[in-house]
């Protein structure tokens, strides 16, 4: 750990630059106060040259050279931005260092290498969080405190659209690296139909579309999914990487609806359109800076040694309700699952306002999905 003006800060490697690490995250650390960004991990020697020029790094490896980074002594802890198929060994190989791991969603590909990242953590006393930036997003949280107030009624329906079109040849329509609509972006939908009913579904189905199109060869165009939670509530959305860009989702209840639009963004602002009593409110909150909060959350869990509530469970639940909607596709039938009892929910204290990035940096060797 560094000390700024008395102050500790948590030392980051970045692992794997692809768009979203450079987009997002690296410039994100100018807002996270407690963070410091002191090492980059990439096999691209052109974005490790360039990138820490940019930012003034002085520590870059090759993923050859991943231990040389997590024994240096310059490195209390690692995001992990890999491809899906990697996350479980960068992160247990981190944890066995004792250092600490933010890795994105999907936590991993199954329940298996979920419970191993968890397992390495706890063996070696280290914190685990996975990145739900939506977690520490306002306008989220208030949809929860607007659940929770009973505003509008029992809560009786989730119902999402995101989608998105991607790029022929993008990681996320390739099956080896864990892509897929629902690991990339169905995470989202499922992941807000849990925060907003305080619940876990007992019960999932899900059919999957796909026109025949070349970059669909490996992995589903578009599905659509049922959950069915506890009190005979219903959760249903649509996830596609072959349509216009949708993000969206509205939560019905016996008095009156939420929807937020949009809904799932790490950059720009969301709007609230709140209906009771046939009256609609509509509430804008403003852009900020959503990897700058995660870092600075996940920062003071380990200078305050609390437990992250995006916890290594909270992955773990989502990727076993992705397996589970992937085997009912496959069969062709509901499928009954029995997930783990979450006795942690995001609630609006953990709500973290930082300023929005200047401007989106220029791409090394990297592109959005969308091209």
């Amino acid at each position: 750990m560094t000390a700024t003006n008395g102050k500790r800060k948590i030392r980051y490697a970045v692992v794997g630059l692809g768009w979203f690490a450079q987009d997002a995250a690296l410039p994100s650390f100018a807002h996270a106060e407690n963070s410091e960004l002191v090492a980059l991990v990439s096999d691209d020697p052109t974005k490790r040259e360039e990138l820490s020029k940019k930012y003034g790094i002085k520590l870059t490896y090759s993923y050859e050279e991943y231990e040389d980074c997590l024994t240096s002594g310059e490195v209390d802890a690692v995001y992990i931005a890999l491809p899906n198929h990697l996350h479980r060994e960068y992160a247990v190989r981190a944890a066995n260092q004792a250092i600490h791991v933010l890795c994105e969603k999907p936590m991993a590909i199954t329940e298996q290498e979920c419970e191993e990242m968890i397992k390495a953590a706890n063996d070696n006393g280290v914190k685990l969080m996975i990145a739900y930036r939506l977690h520490l997003e306002e306008a989220n949280l208030q949809a929860v405190e607007i659940v929770r107030s009973k505003q509008i009624g029992e809560p009786r329906i989730f119902n999402s659209v995101f989608t998105q079109q991607v790029q022929e040849g993008n990681i996320r329509l390739r099956n080896v690296t864990g892509g897929g609509t629902l690991d990339d972006i169905g995470i989202y939908c499922i992941n807000a139909a849990r925060y907003l009913f305080q619940d876990e579904p007992i019960e999932v189905f899900a059919v999957a579309a796909n026109k025949g199109e070349q970059r669909f060869s490996e992995v589903e165009e578009m599905t659509s999914v049922i959950l069915r939670f506890p009190n005979e509530r219903l959760a249903t959305f649509t996830c596609s990487f072959g349509a216009a860009s949708v993000s969206t989702y509205q939560i019905v209840g016996t008095k009156g609806d939420l929807r937020v639009q949009p809904a799932y963004p790490w950059q720009g602002e969301i709007k609230h359109y709140l209906t009771i009593n046939g009256e609609t409110q509509e509430r804008t909150f403003e852009d900020r800076d959503q990897l700058a909060a995660e870092f600075t959350y996940f920062s003071n869990c380990i200078l305050e040694d609390k437990d992250p509530e995006p916890s290594g469970i909270e992955g773990l639940i989502d990727v076993s309700i992705i397996q589970a909607l992937y085997e009912s596709i496959k069969i062709g039938q509901p499928v009954k699952i029995e997930t783990r009892d979450r006795h942690q929910r995001p609630t609006s204290d953990q709500s973290i306002k930082h300023p929005p990035a200047e401007e989106s940096p220029d791409l090394i060797h990297a592109a959005t999905p969308s091209g």
